[in-house]
């Protein structure tokens, strides 16, 4: 297996798009190209077991879907570019593949991705699964909100979250 990265841009900076010859295994949404690039191929490499090697125009096609989807286009990513969901596992995995189901302008609480995922009772182990997803904006877990409608954290950046909520009102 041949894994290999390019870069995609967005309007919070550059993310780094990991390939496998399945599809994307990784979207990653940095602040600093500069600095998280490093480390994050440093841990993508020990999980993949092999160090991805860059491929200039590999993230082309999921770059032209960024454009459209930040222009106010519906977009369902996995209707266009194949997703690798080899770094995710269990019931994780069940949660984001239940969230990759939110439509466009929708959202849903996290005990209510719990119970579509089949585990009724886990909403924190869904915000888990949100927090550690190797998919951000493909899988659009900024459409998972608390329990009371306020739309909680995005990693270390809720305004990220808050930016793709009203996006998409």
């Amino acid at each position: 297996m041949t894994f290999r990265y390019d870069f995609a841009p967005t309007p919070f900076g550059d993310a780094l798009v990991v390939f496998s010859d399945e599809g994307i295994v990784r979207f990653d949404l940095s602040e600093s190209a500069d600095l998280t690039v490093p480390w994050l191929l440093e841990d993508i490499s020990a999980r993949l077991r092999e160090v991805p090697v860059p491929d200039p125009g590999a993230a082309d096609e999921l770059a032209h879907l960024l454009v459209e989807y930040f222009a106010g286009t519906p977009i369902r990513f996995d209707e266009h570019v194949r997703l690798d969901w080899r770094l995710i596992e269990g019931f994780h995995r069940s949660a984001l593949q239940t969230i990759n189901t939110i439509e466009w302008g929708e959202t849903m609480s996290y005990g209510e991705v719990a119970v579509l995922a089949g585990s009724p009772g886990a909403a924190r182990a869904v915000g888990t699964a949100c927090r550690m997803t190797p998919f951000s904006i493909i899988v659009p877990v900024h459409r998972v909100v608390r329990a009371n409608g306020s739309p909680g954290q995005y990693g270390a950046h809720p305004e990220q979250k808050r930016y793709l909520l009203d996006l998409e009102q």
